[in-house]
């Protein structure tokens, strides 16, 4: 898989992962990026098979910090 296709699934599945485990109600600063590349590894783990130079975690995590306003980056 490309790395633009994985960020784009990734990107969706945060979201996914946040309504299917029950999270909708939670903090955004509550959540917790390993818990969804967890998740991912178990249900989706062909988005984890993309080349990456920061590393495959690394990246997801940066994805879902962006998507739930964590960072200061978009």
């Amino acid at each position: 898989m490309k790395k633009i296709e994985a960020e784009k699934g990734c990107r969706y599945l945060c979201h996914e992962w946040r309504k299917k485990c029950g999270y909708q109600e939670v903090d955004n600063n509550q959540l917790h990026a390993s818990e969804f590349i967890s998740w991912l590894k178990k249900n989706h783990p062909e988005y984890l098979s993309f080349r990456c130079t920061m590393g495959v975690n690394y990246q997801i995590e940066l994805w879902f910090d962006q998507e739930f306003g964590l960072t200061w980056t978009r």
